[in-house]
């Protein structure tokens, strides 16, 4: 018989596993939602009937606001006319109940009135009624696609529905005109772009040299 201290048995395999510290301090940190929301590297808000209820401080700082401004405020604050708003909205809705989310590029404008070409995605907590609350992320891709002066409001909408590659077809269901139409902005796109193709001009939309 041995004498001495009593060892426990040690399963097989346990000496192979990592020592884990069951110290309090190596449990994970609880984490502040709030904060994160608010201090996430991209722009968002949260959104109820097209109006803004909060709004991080990555979306603030990209269109010209204090948080606090922000809050209340409608999505027409931030768009260049009301025209424009209201055709995207309505544009919107039909995405929204198929998908339940959207995303496209599109001219927003800042506090101080500057245009800007800007990343939208959107999320529908509601497909039957998409506008009733959401979640919207910004992204400002200015610094590779600058504005062109100049351009009429239905010019910026068939500028953003092109560089997405839509025929004129498409284009033309979607913002309710026709063809014929549709093709009139293009071919005024063209010339106030010196484009003498469509692919030309959707390089140039862009701000890709051919």
């Amino acid at each position: 018989m041995q004498h001495g201290i009593a060892r426990a048995a040690i399963p097989p395999g346990a000496r192979d596993q990592p020592n884990i510290c069951r110290n309090s301090m190596t449990q994970p940190l609880p984490i502040d939602f709030e904060q994160v929301f608010m201090h996430a590297p991209i722009g968002m808000c949260v959104s109820h009937n097209r109006v803004i209820q909060q709004a991080n401080l990555a979306m603030a700082a990209m269109f010209g606001y204090e948080v606090e401004a922000l809050r209340q405020t409608s999505f027409q604050e931030i768009y260049p006319t009301a025209d424009e708003f209201e055709r995207t909205g309505l544009r919107l809705v039909p995405i929204l109940n198929e998908k339940g989310f959207y995303s496209d590029e599109r001219i927003m404008k800042r506090s101080n009135d500057e245009m800007f070409w800007c990343h939208v995605t959107g999320h529908a907590l509601n497909r039957d009624n998409p506008h009733a609350a959401g979640i919207w992320t910004f992204e400002d891709v200015s610094a590779k696609r600058p504005i062109a002066p100049g351009l009429t409001p239905r010019e910026r909408e068939i500028a953003a529905l092109l560089v997405e590659g839509k025929t004129s077809k498409l284009i033309a269901r979607q913002v309710e005109l026709s063809p014929r139409t549709v093709e009139m902005h293009r071919a005024r796109l063209m010339r106030k772009f010196a484009a003498a193709t469509s692919s030309e001009l959707v390089h140039k939309l862009l701000s890709i040299t051919p």
